[in-house]
């Protein structure tokens, strides 16, 4: 079967004396990758654009047949070699650029690779391929050698690219240059410790609650997840908010694991977590268990790790209600206070005026 190109966000160049040049980059890439392209299929991957196109696969050797992509574990200092089969499926001779590049995981969590006049450090750097161009003529095909040469000091660890074939072609009408491009992904595991790590970094919660005090109100818990390690890695994830003391514990639904990850590279989470109790003070953990992907293609879930941070989930309706009747209390208090100083004053008035009546008529009845 084959896969149909999938078009990606064009780039901007500016040309001197030519104005503003858009460079739209066309990229297959075969399914069943560890970042695969949504919507492709397993099998080799196709381009096609009016009457230009042709195919890529991988080429049957010693490391298999109708592989989805090239998948190696080598040493510092060794190499391996291999071949990516090019066929024109063009009704015209087809001339194409082959080189390599290195991958990384775009926003949007697909694999995307480096374009040519961008510098590649790992596979980019160190995948040859035996001819910089090819030239096959209509229903032809061609093999193209390539060898993966890892240096002797390289990091141990995951690293991700792919060998390129690439077509520019100018569109006059429109005023840019198209490059598509066509590749199969590159996986390598270069020799050594492997140390496999992610971590939660920057987490956050904020609620937002209505205007009914008693009523459970929606957070929403922020972070990023680091890979910090040299393997390549996505992971499953757990997320509640708890009131004080882990009281009123609201769990996440089902949260989508990120794309797995290159070593370096991070991604952020946004994960909303419903039905949460007003408790005015939340605590919101995160916990993460990385998932490695062997070299045999099967997946090992590692240690978890965790993460927390403190909000506020004041019920801002109760507490003016509080706020009300406190201030109601303190005047009650105050206005009872000046009543019982006027009464007592009335009292010590009429008691004064007892007492100097009853010294006149004593007085006025001495002999």
């Amino acid at each position: 079967m084959l896969t149909p190109a999938t078009r990606l966000k064009p780039g901007v160049r500016t040309g001197a004396g030519t104005g503003v040049t858009a460079l739209v980059r066309v990229v297959a890439l075969p399914l069943l990758m560890a970042f695969a392209i949504a919507g492709l299929c397993a099998g080799p991957a196709q381009a096609a654009d009016g009457d230009v196109t042709w195919t890529v696969r991988t080429a049957a050797n010693g490391y298999g047949d109708d592989r989805p992509s090239y998948n190696y574990t080598v040493s510092p200092g060794g190499q391996v070699k291999d071949a990516m089969v090019v066929a024109n499926r063009s009704r015209s001779p087809l001339e194409l650029t082959v080189y390599a590049a290195d991958g990384f995981t775009t926003d949007t969590g697909q694999l995307d690779l480096l374009t040519r006049d961008t510098k590649s450090v790992g596979i980019g750097a160190w995948a040859r391929a035996g001819r910089d161009s090819v030239v096959i003529k209509p229903g032809k095909s061609a093999e193209i050698p390539f060898t993966v040469g890892v240096p002797g000091n390289a990091t141990p660890g995951d690293y991700v690219g792919g060998i390129l074939t690439s077509l520019k072609q100018a569109d006059d009408a429109e005023g840019i240059n198209v490059d598509r491009r066509l590749g199969i992904r590159v996986k390598l595991r270069v020799g050594g410790e492997l140390k496999p790590k992610l971590a939660v970094e920057n987490l956050h919660v904020d609620y937002a609650g209505s205007a009914n005090p008693f009523a459970e109100g929606d957070a929403t818990v922020t972070y990023t997840i680091h890979n910090t390690g040299n393997a390549l890695l996505s992971g499953r994830q757990k997320v509640s908010v708890s009131g004080p003391f882990g009281w009123l514990r609201a769990q996440a639904g089902d949260i989508a694991p990120p794309p797995e990850l290159l070593p370096g590279e991070s991604w952020k989470m946004k994960v909303p977590v419903h039905g949460v109790t007003p408790g005015v003070s939340l605590t919101a953990k995160a916990t993460l268990t990385p998932v490695l992907t062997e070299a045999s293609g099967s997946t090992a879930s590692l240690k978890p790790v965790e993460a927390t941070a403190h909000g506020w989930a004041v019920p801002w309706t109760l507490l003016l209600l509080v706020v009300v009747l406190l201030v109601a209390v303190v005047v009650a208090f105050v206005l009872t206070r000046r009543s019982r100083a006027r009464r007592k004053a009335r009292e010590d008035a009429r008691v004064q005026n007892a007492v100097e009546q009853a010294l006149r008529d004593k007085e006025r009845t001495a002999p």
